[in-house]
């Protein structure tokens, strides 16, 4: 993959913005030389093995199989025209980029593209990447990439950890963003008025105005016309919705997109701060004789703030509040919830609110993901810690303001019937 460009998510970076990559090589991350073992790794290592078969689909490829292996709904497409991709010769406004996804997984797919991109969520190594050729062969091949992909894709704007992101440019007309402008990281904090730029948006969402649909004027006072681009209910004409599995790029999909691939970073970020301290604690702790359960009060800071930081994220601190309500496509909504783990009386974190907030019980549905489980047990003692004095109202601090008294006693239910870490004691 070119160093100039990026797999995921409709943007183009910094290269120079490289500062994180000179550690995960290194002991104890190894990013490079570690097998990974994300559902990806799992799936290829299968198509090796003979054990799993792929049916070529004549118009798109190998995506319906990859889709239908991974667990991946077509209700979760999203359309990113920008160009802002490895595939950017392929893509423009008449021939978007889809993108599909779930909670683990992330596939990128364009019409006579050459390749299937896909991303990975990996319990050690963060974001894992992947390409399968578009060439019909009865021994598909997916091949990971440990060097291109990286160089915008463990930054500042991933948490400096291989990871995901969403980014809101001003396209023109051809696809490319206008940098002039600047371009906009998006996630769930971010004013709905700076995101979707070089993206396709179904939906309704009231009176507030986005970036997406539109191209850039070649006013750099009026950029957008937001007027055009807003409330649209089907996609514009200038796209051919028979190239796709969807007719929608559903508003919905789009702020679940923005939430969970920052989400997943910050946990990986968790994940990496932890196994590094502790790792170098060790060093220390060998070369100055001490004894090996040795903790130093600059190692508990560190694993203290990687997993305030986590929690300010998970608990939707400094979210951005809606000011009309948000109607994306019913099924996908439907589709969301389905399989939602739900406590004794049927709230789940994936109900969805979309009238002030994204999620009805401000706490990421990414809390029951094999990454978070998997991070080492001081992050999760910490957390649980943190959590249960948030929850049950003993931090009422200003990051967690946000957080009204129904809001903790929810949440803490919720978890408290539904997540191992939060589960009562028998004795309890």
């Amino acid at each position: 993959m070119q160093a100039a460009t990026v797999l995921w998510c409709g943007w183009i970076a910094s290269i120079g913005d490289l500062g994180a990559q000179s550690d995960i090589d290194q002991p104890p991350i190894n990013y490079k030389s570690t097998a990974p073992t994300d559902k990806v790794a799992q799936l290829a290592r299968q198509l090796e093995q003979g054990k799993v078969k792929l049916q070529w689909d004549d118009q798109h490829g190998w995506l319906p199989a990859m889709m239908k292996q991974l667990k991946i709904s077509a209700k979760s497409q999203t359309l990113v025209f920008s160009k802002t991709s490895q595939q950017l010769r392929r893509i423009n406004p008449s021939n978007p980029r889809a993108i599909y996804f779930n909670d683990d997984v992330y596939l990128g797919w364009v019409k006579n593209g050459d390749f299937v991109e896909i991303a990975a969520v990996d319990n050690k190594l963060g974001a894992v990447f992947y390409t399968l050729t578009q060439t019909k062969t009865s021994r598909p091949k997916i091949i990971r990439d440990t060097q291109n992909c990286l160089s915008c894709h463990a930054t500042r704007k991933t948490q400096d950890v291989p990871g995901f992101l969403v980014r809101s440019v001003y396209p023109k007309s051809d696809g490319h963003p206008e940098f002039r402008l600047g371009t906009t990281t998006t996630d769930h904090t971010t004013p709905l008025q700076d995101r979707f730029g070089g993206w396709y948006v179904t939906g309704l969402h009231g009176k507030t105005r986005h970036r997406g649909n539109v191209l850039f004027t070649g006013d750099l006072d009026q950029p957008l016309d937001r007027k055009t681009g807003a409330n649209l209910k089907k996609l514009p004409s200038l796209v051919r919705v028979s190239n796709y599995l969807e007719p929608t790029s559903d508003i919905a999909a789009l702020m679940l997109l923005e939430h969970q691939t920052q989400m997943h970073n910050w946990v990986a970020k968790a994940s990496f701060e932890c196994r590094q301290a502790l790792h170098y604690q060790t060093e220390m702790n060998r070369i100055f004789e001490r004894d090996k359960n040795y903790r130093s009060e600059s190692t508990t800071r560190r694993i203290n703030g990687a997993t305030e930081k986590l929690l300010k994220y998970m608990l939707f601190s400094d979210e951005h509040q809606l000011e009309s309500p948000i109607r994306g496509n019913p099924e996908f909504v439907k589709q969301f919830s389905t399989g939602a783990v739900v406590d004794k009386t049927g709230r789940s974190l994936r109900d969805l609110d979309l009238k002030k907030r994204l999620l009805k019980f401000p706490c990421s549905y990414l809390i029951y993901s094999e990454s978070f489980q998997a991070l080492p047990q001081p992050i999760l003692d910490r957390f649980k810690q943190r959590m249960l004095e948030i929850l049950t109202g003993a931090d009422t601090s200003k990051p967690y303001a946000h957080l009204t008294k129904t809001d903790r006693k929810n949440i803490l239910e919720i978890l408290r019937d539904t997540h191992p870490l939060f589960r009562p004691s028998k004795s309890q």
